[in-house]
């Protein structure tokens, strides 16, 4: 009994492992025996067109297999087109099955005949389920050909299974459907199709490369000439009109193939389109052209004045740039070029130099003062220094920032002076009091999205352009200065969406204002470009430019009340340029482009900064004009800040001018002024044994250099044949030193140790210069 019942369990076992093992191969087959229906076989990747503003065509672009599709409702094909392409293909499509068995049996009786196959029998169910899945033409691949159409028969109506056949119809090339194919060869939807244009496109799919319209004319008409005659025959047109059709001259006058402009612009916005994919986008990528905001007269008028700039500067191994227009009441994006030829792969064309991402050099100034300046750490009358400055740098040398464009200190400078003139020193001294921390938090708010790395990794650094930004982000920050504040994503196509709502980065847009008629200041940019340079327009502009470093990118970015343009000039392989500058490289582009926006009409002026009084200052000192002030301007001031102008009289310059003034031959800030510049007040020196009488210092002066000097050095008067430097033999002690001219005086105190080692001279010499170190207090 025992074995009876284990073996009744083992039949059991085996009968559950069979039923399973059923269900899976049933489960693994049923796809192939479910019916397909219309939505299964949907083409979501179609191809793109594009039109500007106005509805110029600017171009299509193809699937990502590289077909150029477009789908239509069969209802939006024009009859013609549909009766040419039954009668041609399959006249008894709507009377019959997945199978003509008519149709079958007379290609089999021909072929038995002829010895060879004469006709055949596919119907256009069966051409689209070869379509949808091609086969070896072998008989496994005839049934299985024959299965899928089965399959489309249970799933679809006549007119799914037609339409889906004539959007997916070889056009020639890479032209698949009849509505690609209308708008590619005759510009017109395949609604608008008449009886000869449609005829000859139904004759093109039985070969498209034979049936070539561009080559091989008269192959299509004959081919043309057969689909008439069938349409006669199914009743669709009369013998007369047949003929009379074949005779009618078609003109395949097709608009512009493949791109006509602003090819990055095309191929970003596609790509951002196929990102968003939302459910306002799709009818858009299937019914129409997709309208941009771009202008394209005004693209291509960019895009050849980027061809031209770079031919003039080829000689200075020049051979990339990029350019984005903005208008400013919109954020619309009007121009779009970014390289001089998308198409020349050999030259990297393809690159974007628009979304590139680059060193902006000093594009990013004008932001760091902003900030400095709404946070009160510095004042629109404030002076900064331009001189010598060193910064140590974990891991690095000293980092010591100098000027490019002056390739000299200039020493204190207003704000307006430091920003026009683009100066790095005074600009690094206003991010040391901001913080770099704070200057990136505001840079992400302007939608500098790429400077993502820590602080610590840019430095102080980062107001020289020591990140990685995109054209396109530099164009968006400067449209918020333009919009005095009101930042505004940029826009690239037009919807029935509202426009995005602008949002202010400040509660006041006076700070603003202050930049824009900082930048727009052609006098006080007078010493690093000069008054009449590529940068002045003959209307009311703003603008500031930028070099990276060894000249591998220039960059000049400005606005008027109208537009934003922002160029880049440089080699996308990153090879440095010869000596090309911003206002050398980027800012003729820049020039050009901005002369053309206003031909026909000037912009207005900019407004005025709100709520702060101008008042005369001295040029050079930036403070209230004295007798002997040679230049006098006007300055923006706070209303607060008018008393302690008033009360200013005397300028005197602190210690970290010392060293930029023992360089100046006629000092311009020390006519009321008298320094010692050596040694410094609290200094330190280190007489080594065996050196006394070799260890001078020199005792400096500045200013007064006309005038006589009285030297005193612990209440005794010292000789000197040098008014303003005279050297001192070292001697330990504390020591006092005193320098008169009249009645200007100043007073320093410092010390002389003996050293207790002698020096190691290994590896490098040391000076008969004592060695200065600073007594801490």
């Amino acid at each position: 009994m025992k074995l009876i019942s284990r073996s009744l369990l083992k039949i059991k076992h085996s009968k559950i492992i069979l039923a399973v093992l059923l269900i899976c191969l049933v489960v693994r087959l049923l796809p192939y025996f479910a019916p397909i229906r219309a939505a299964d076989i949907a083409q979501n990747q179609l191809a793109m067109q594009f039109s500007d503003r106005n509805g110029l065509p600017l171009g299509i672009l193809l699937t990502r297999d590289q077909e150029h599709t477009s789908v239509v409702p069969l209802n939006q094909v024009s009859p013609q087109f549909t009766h040419a392409i039954l009668a041609a293909e399959d006249g008894s499509f709507y009377h019959h099955g997945a199978l003509d068995m008519k149709a079958v049996i007379r290609a089999s009786k021909e072929a038995i005949h002829a010895k060879r196959i004469v006709s055949g029998a596919s119907t256009i169910t069966m051409q689209l389920a070869r379509m949808l899945d091609p086969v070896p033409r072998s008989f496994s691949g005839k049934l299985s050909e024959i299965w899928l159409s089965w399959r489309l028969t249970a799933g679809m109506n006549k007119d799914e299974i037609l339409a889906a056949y004539i959007n997916r119809l070889p056009m020639g090339g890479n032209i698949y459907g009849v509505e690609a194919a209308a708008q590619t060869y005759f510009s017109i939807p395949a609604s608008e199709l008449n009886l000869a244009q449609a005829s000859l496109l139904a004759a093109i799919p039985n070969n498209p490369t034979y049936f070539n319209p561009y080559e091989h004319w008269e192959r299509l008409k004959q081919r043309q000439k057969y689909v008439l005659n069938r349409m006669v025959q199914e009743s669709y047109i009369s013998g007369a009109i047949a003929a009379r059709t074949h005779t009618e001259k078609v003109v395949f006058q097709s608009r512009q193939r493949g791109i006509i402009a602003a090819p990055h612009f095309l191929f970003w916005l596609a790509n951002q389109l196929s990102e968003m994919q939302t459910e306002e986008i799709s009818p858009r990528l299937q019914n129409s052209p997709i309208r941009t905001t771009i202008n394209r007269p005004l693209q291509q008028f960019v895009e050849a004045q980027v061809q031209q700039v770079i031919s003039s500067l080829a000689a200075n191994n020049v051979h990339d740039a990029a350019a984005l227009v903005i208008d400013n009441r919109t954020g619309e994006v009007l121009a779009y070029v970014g390289s001089p030829d998308y198409f020349n792969e050999a030259k990297l064309g393809r690159n974007d130099g628009v979304q590139a991402l680059r060193q902006p050099g000093s594009t990013l100034k004008p932001f760091i003062y902003e900030l400095a300046l709404e946070k009160g750490l510095i004042r629109p009358n404030t002076i900064l220094p331009d001189v010598p400055a060193h910064y140590a740098i974990p891991g690095a040398k000293l980092y010591s920032p100098t000027d490019y464009y002056t390739e000299r200190f200039l020493g204190p400078v207003r704000v307006r002076i430091a920003l026009a003139n683009s100066l790095n020193v005074p600009a690094v001294r206003v991010l040391e009091k901001v913080g770099v921390e704070t200057f990136l938090e505001r840079l992400h708010q302007l939608g500098f999205e790429h400077l993502n790395q820590t602080p610590e990794h840019y430095g102080l650094g980062l107001t020289l352009g020591s990140g990685e930004v995109s054209l396109w982000e530099l164009a968006r920050a400067y449209l918020t200065i333009a919009r005095q504040g009101d930042a505004t994503p940029l826009v690239s196509t037009f919807s029935n969406s509202p426009l995005p709502t602008p949002y202010s980065l400040l509660p006041k847009h006076t700070i603003w204002q202050l930049i824009t008629n900082i930048l727009s200041d052609r006098h006080a940019r007078a010493t690093a470009f000069g008054v009449d340079s590529v940068l002045n327009l003959p209307f009311p502009s703003a603008v500031k430019t930028g070099t990276s470093s060894n000249y591998r990118d220039t960059w000049t970015v400005g606005f008027t009340t109208d537009y934003t343009v922002a160029t880049w000039v440089g080699n996308f392989n990153g090879e440095p340029m010869r000596q090309v500058s911003g206002v050398t490289g980027a800012a003729p582009l820049w020039n050009r482009i901005m002369l053309h926006l206003h031909e026909h009409q000037e912009p207005a002026g900019f407004p005025s900064p709100e709520g702060l009084v101008q008042l005369p200052v001295c040029a050079i000192s930036g403070l209230r004009p004295t007798p002997d002030c040679t230049s006098v301007v006007q300055e923006y001031f706070y209303p607060e800040d008018k008393s302690n102008y008033e009360g200013e009289n005397q300028f005197n310059l602190p210690p970290e001018y010392d060293e930029w003034l023992a360089k100046q031959q006629q000092p311009n800030f020390t006519s009321t002024n008298l320094r010692i510049l050596s040694p410094h007040h609290g200094d330190l020196f280190l007489l080594y044994p065996g050196e006394e009488a070799k260890q001078k210092l020199e005792f400096k002066l500045a200013g007064n250099k006309s005038a006589p000097v009285e030297w005193w050095l612990n209440g005794e008067k010292l000789d000197t044949a040098s008014a303003n430097s005279l050297f001192w033999y070292l001697r330990p002690g504390n020591w006092t030193l005193l320098a008169r001219s009249g009645e200007m005086s100043d007073k320093v105190s410092f010390q002389v140790e003996l050293a207790t080692l002698k020096p190691m001279r290994r590896g490098f010499s040391i000076s008969n210069s004592p060695v200065r170190m600073k007594i801490k207090d």
